[in-house]
Parts: structure tokens; C-alpha cells; sequence
């Protein structure tokens, strides 16, 4: 029987969601926990990769167990699970459905902090500009929708078949304080949404023009792209199925 799980975390604490050699990841302590839980070694896959660093809102995973779960087992779960990862519900599904291979898209928040806030220090990334140009911002956003190759905003060495993603939202939205990246596609590749932004807030801040992003995605080129801004201040919010 496959199983998945809808779950949220807090970042701060991990090397990421995929399980690495002598480091602590979201992935391994939540294999860790349903093993205890089932007695049984599990193995867990995710409906992607987030970074060291990077929080999630909304994500998922499946595993397969020969049984009916106990009605009680996502309780359990949460009662072993560190307090920066909480399971809000186990789901039945076809012995072939798939968390990372079904999903059809995924979304991201990425949240700026205007000014500063220390209650705010871990989940966002705060600037003291006062005169970023918002609508450039958007403007050159919009830019996404008509490109699918982008390999400029991917990391540099990274295993993939393909830099093509269907971008289909992308905009910047500020109350009050608070500046926040919404981007959503089918895919996303290693560092994406944090190059976007860091070359986004490059034409906010006048350092580029909307022409100049629109030629550093034509480019291909990761170096002719903005910085990697910081991973705590990006969420990864929504991941959507067909039958979920």
C-alpha cells in the first residue's frame, strides 16, 4: 500500500529535504521516524528537492507499508517528529501514484522584509532599499511566461535532462512592509527561484534594465545572471496533484 503525506517545515535546522552523508536533513528524520513508528525500515520520496535552508509551507512524500495504518499513526508521527516538522495528514493513494513524478505543479514564496523586524530574522530576507521599483519588477516577471528554457537561473553543474520549465505565475506584491516573490510552474531547477530574485531586485534597484533580464534568459548563461539571494527567506508553499 502506498501512503503519502502532507507536511510543513522550518528550515533553519537542515542541510535540506534529500538525505546526505554526515548532515541532518528533513528527509532522514522523517524515514527515521515512521521506521520507529512501523518497525520497519522506510524509505521515503519527496515531491522535491529543497535546499539547505528553505522552508516548506506544503509538501509532500509517499512510502509504500503492506498494511492498513493505524488511525492514530499521523499522531504518532508528530509525537517523535522535532517541533520543525509537523505531518498534517496521511493520505491512501494507488499503489502508483508518485509524489515527485505526479505533481503538476509547484509553488514558491520568496518574502523580503522592508526595513527591519527580529521576529522575522529566520524566515525573511531584510533590506533597507526604500526605493525599489516594483513595477519594473513585475514587468520583467512577466518576461518568464515567454521563455521555457532556463538554464541562466539554474545552478552550475547540476544533473539534469532538460533546463525547460512552464513558468505560470510570476509577480511581486508589497503590504506594507512586506515584498513578496509569488512564482509557480511545473518544475523548478537547483537555485531557480533564488537567481530569479536576486536578478529581479537588480532591475527594482535600477542596477539592470527589464531589456537586460529579458537578454540575460536568452543568454543561457548562469554568471550573467544576479546573485543567489539567502535560502531562509524562501518557502516552498503548494504542490499540486490531479487526485489529491
Amino acid at each position: 500500500m502506498r501512503y503519502f503525506l502532507e507536511l510543513a517545515y522550518h528550515g533553519k535546522n537542515y542541510y535540506g529535504w534529500q538525505v546526505q552523508p554526515d548532515v541532518i536533513s528533513v528527509q532522514e528524520k522523517l524515514a527515521k521516524s515512521i521506521s520507529t513508528i512501523l518497525r520497519k525500515e522506510i524509505n521515503i520520496v519527496g515531491a522535491g528537492r529543497t535546499d539547505t535552508g528553505v522552508h516548506a509551507s506544503q509538501m509532500y512524500a509517499h512510502f509504500d507499508f503492506d498494511t492498513v495504518l493505524d488511525e492514530n499513526f499521523t499522531y504518532k508521527l508528530n509525537a517523535i517528529l522535532p517541533n520543525d516538522i509537523v505531518v498534517y495528514h496521511t493520505i491512501l493513494v494507488a499503489n502508483d501514484a508518485h509524489a515527485r513524478f505526479d505533481a503538476t505543479s509547484r509553488s514558491y514564496e520568496y518574502k523580503i522584509w522592508l526595513g527591519r523586524n527580529p521576529f522575522l530574522l529566520d524566515t525573511s530576507w531584510q533590506l533597507n532599499y526604500k526605493n525599489i521599483d516594483i513595477e519594473a519588477m513585475n514587468t520583467a516577471a512577466k518576461l518568464l511566461y515567454e521563455y521555457e528554457d532556463f538554464k541562466c537561473f539554474s545552478k552550475v553543474k547540476t544533473d539534469v535532462r532538460t533546463f525547460n520549465c512552464e513558468v505560470t505565475n510570476a509577480e511581486w506584491i508589497l503590504q506594507g512592509n512586506e515584498l513578496t516573490f509569488y512564482i509557480s510552474a511545473d518544475r523548478f531547477l537547483r537555485n531557480m527561484v533564488r537567481a530569479i530574485v536576486g536578478t529581479l531586485l537588480d532591475v527594482g534597484l535600477g542596477k539592470i534594465t527589464v531589456n537586460d533580464f529579458k537578454e540575460i534568459i536568452e543568454s543561457k548563461n548562469r554568471s550573467k545572471a544576479g546573485v543567489s539571494v539567502p535560502a531562509k527567506a524562501l518557502f516552498l508553499t503548494e504542490v499540486t496533484y490531479d487526485y489529491i
